[in-house]
């Protein structure tokens, strides 16, 4: 039988199926696509099913061997962590494409199409689509266990203040919460003179105590202690200690300076206020309203104390008032204020209104007093004070009373406060029962002073409406609304508070 030589110009014939005989163009396999699939299955060897571990705390996948990674529910992340996971079944065939199908969020289950081409007998090459599903399992990652276990930690920031009252710490805490560089710490310990910082590595404690560095008047000493010692690779596990001091004196607190140190800074006198802790001490001379600043070198260098405690504040009443104008400094003298006003006063005690004893001083609050007014100072006549630099000093320098604030009613303050603060998560130990009344200050230390609330978030508190009227104004400091941020609060998507967020 001969084969006769077909004609180069005619069209491609076709043959027949050598399965089922159906017609069919040719190929190396002489077979249609339905019977080759029969014979071949080019996605044999690639799972269908495969587990992928999730941790609920944090909200990451496990990228194996041991990196959590954040992905968005049908994001590339997550496609390509998917991908990962079937690379070593996939070696014999292509990837032609990928993409996820629907599943409801919370069924567990994430459902990828793939396209793959094979060389299947004789090279013809086959394509077939098929569907791979994961099945997310909840495990957690060891950062979150740590944190769980909450005594597994690597370094610990452990920040101090030898004083009485906390309002530095108060500030220190806003400020923290602002930066939120309290995220990384495994736990948080309130104790009785300051506070514990756990972290899981030296590093994420280093980064606070820089911070801490910046922001506050302090010193810090680092020291470790050895753990384990492995012989073999040589590694050594330590736990290491940052111990923070910070310098002991607060807003209000009168000071009395070292001849030295006074003179350094402008020949102000020694008996000095400080109006403001940041990352310096900002004191004020009340006699002559001159105003220096003392960073945490200064101060150890040349150490001071508070001469008196927040809880020996006395209340007077003006009783004159005295402006004065024109205050000639001597020779050398620095910065004086232009926020205050210096005046001579008369004050007399409220507790003794029935006697004619009264006090002359000189203020730095000019500005906002008037006869009649209540004010807090501390009243030096009539107390025993055990101070270095105080006892040396001539006791015709020393003031009779040092005027501290302005004295308003707390409790309408309160009532009519429609703001608050946030507060870190932290375990409270030996707390004082003066703790209230303490944060009550720094709210009201907020109120009068603009600077210090620059750097603190303040939100508007929509459970207090306060009810006000003309007679329940005395002229208190407030915070403006301008001031004020909404606070950012969202509930599950399904339900509550962000179910009005979910659109059609």
């Amino acid at each position: 039988m001969e084969y006769m030589q077909a004609p180069a110009q005619s069209s491609q014939g076709h043959i027949l199926c050598c399965t089922c005989g159906v017609p069919i163009p040719p190929n190396p396999a002489n077979m249609c696509v339905a019977c080759l699939r029969t014979q071949v299955d080019i996605s044999e060897g690639i799972p269908k099913q495969v587990t992928v571990h999730f941790c609920k705390q944090c909200e990451r996948y496990l990228q194996p061997p041991a990196s959590w990674v954040q992905c968005a529910l049908e994001s590339r992340e997550l496609l390509a962590l998917c991908l990962k996971k079937l690379k070593s079944s996939m070696t014999k065939v292509r990837l032609i494409d990928a993409g996820f199908l629907w599943t409801e969020p919370h069924s567990k289950r994430i459902k990828i199409k793939l396209t793959i081409q094979k060389e299947v007998m004789n090279g013809a090459i086959l394509q077939q689509v098929f569907v791979v599903e994961f099945v997310v399992q909840y495990q957690m990652c060891d950062d979150c266990h740590r944190v769980e276990a909450k005594d597994f930690w690597k370094a610990v920031v452990q920040v101090r203040q030898k004083t009485v009252h906390k309002k530095t710490f108060y500030y220190l805490e806003q400020l923290i919460l602002k930066h939120k560089l309290h995220q990384n710490s495994l736990n948080i310990k309130e104790i009785h003179d300051g506070i514990d910082f756990y972290y899981g590595s030296k590093q994420h404690a280093q980064k606070m105590v820089d911070f801490l560095q910046c922001t506050v008047p302090c010193r810090s000493k680092t020291s470790q202690r050895l753990i384990s010692h492995d012989i073999h690779s040589n590694t050594y596990n330590y736990k290491s200690t940052f111990s923070v001091e910070i310098v002991p004196v607060c807003k209000d607190n009168v000071v009395c300076l070292s001849p030295r140190l006074a003179q350094s800074l402008g020949n102000m006198g020694q008996v000095c206020v400080c109006v403001r802790v940041t990352s310096t001490i900002h004191l004020i001379d009340p006699s002559t309203l001159q105003v220096a600043e003392v960073d945490g070198n200064t101060y150890w260098r040349y150490p001071f104390n508070s001469l008196c405690n927040p809880r020996q504040l006395e209340e007077f009443i003006v009783m004159d008032l005295d402006i004065i104008r024109d205050q000639k400094l001597g020779a050398g003298a620095g910065v004086r204020s232009n926020k205050h006003t210096l005046a001579e006063v008369w004050v007399q005690k409220t507790s003794e209104m029935d006697t004619s004893q009264q006090y002359h001083c000189r203020t730095f609050l000019g500005h906002l007093l008037n006869i009649g007014d209540l004010v807090l100072g501390f009243d030096f006549a009539n107390s025993n004070i055990n101070d270095e630099h105080l006892n040396k000093m001539n006791p015709h320098h020393v003031p009779d009373v040092v005027l501290i604030k302005k004295s308003y009613d707390r409790s309408r303050r309160v009532k009519r406060r429609n703001w608050k603060l946030q507060e870190m998560a932290r375990d409270r130990e030996g707390m004082d029962t003066d703790d209230e009344r303490q944060y009550q200050d720094f709210l009201e230390d907020l109120e009068e002073d603009e600077a210090l609330r620059k750097n603190v978030n303040i939100y508007r508190d929509a459970s207090k409406i306060p009810v006000e009227s003309d007679t329940d104004d005395d002229g208190a400091p407030r915070i403006s609304l301008m001031e004020m941020m909404e606070e950012l609060s969202l509930a599950d998507a399904t339900g509550g508070e962000g179910a009005d967020m979910m659109t059609d």
